[in-house]
């Protein structure tokens, strides 16, 4: 019988979907508007789209190494988690704070150009289409790594914070465009 790929392929063109909005949004800022912050607390669109670099690409391999050791048997096949079956929005609702405090590995720190980091969001397409590639519809019920906030999840959940999360700034920088 063979593995269908249907629903893995979906939640991997979302993310390229959410990604490419959010892409289009940054490709509008001066780098100048990229730099503005509305307060002192809030981010600017360079800080956010590090973040979300650093955020996903933490997700990305964190997801691809608990997959490979699942597929060693180093660590065990579990179908079984608090948030089970549940659709990201509903686990965020349940697990968030109204303002979260960012996890220090997914914080912006470097800084630097807009076009840099819109670049290295891009490229975390490719990596995520190459992982999907591996799965199967039937492992996306498969328990991945915990996210530091929500914690347990399973891989579709995973994929579908990807986009959650990208579709959550895409906002943030919206906003930010309209500044004066």
């Amino acid at each position: 019988m063979e593995k269908t790929k249907e629903n893995i392929e979906k939640l991997v063109r979302q993310v390229a979907e959410s990604r490419q909005n959010y892409l289009e949004v940054v490709a509008q800022f001066s780098e100048t508007q990229a730099q503005f912050k509305p307060n002192p607390e809030s981010w600017n669109a360079i800080e956010v789209t590090e973040h979300l670099f650093w955020a996903e690409q933490g997700g990305i391999l964190g997801m691809w190494k608990t997959y490979n050791a699942i597929k060693a048997g180093q660590l065990p096949r579990r179908f079984d988690s608090v948030h089970q079956n549940l659709p990201i929005e509903t686990i965020i609702e349940r697990t968030w704070q109204a303002k979260e405090q960012v996890p220090a590995v997914a914080a912006p720190r470097f800084g630097g150009p807009i076009a840099f980091w819109a670049s290295s969001l891009a490229s975390l397409q490719t990596l995520l289409t190459q992982f999907g590639e591996q799965m199967t519809d039937e492992d996306l019920r498969l328990q991945a790594h915990p996210h530091p906030i929500s914690g347990a999840m399973d891989f579709q959940q995973r994929i579908e914070f990807l986009r959650f999360h990208i579709d959550r700034h895409y906002l943030q920088v919206e906003k930010l465009l309209t500044q004066p």
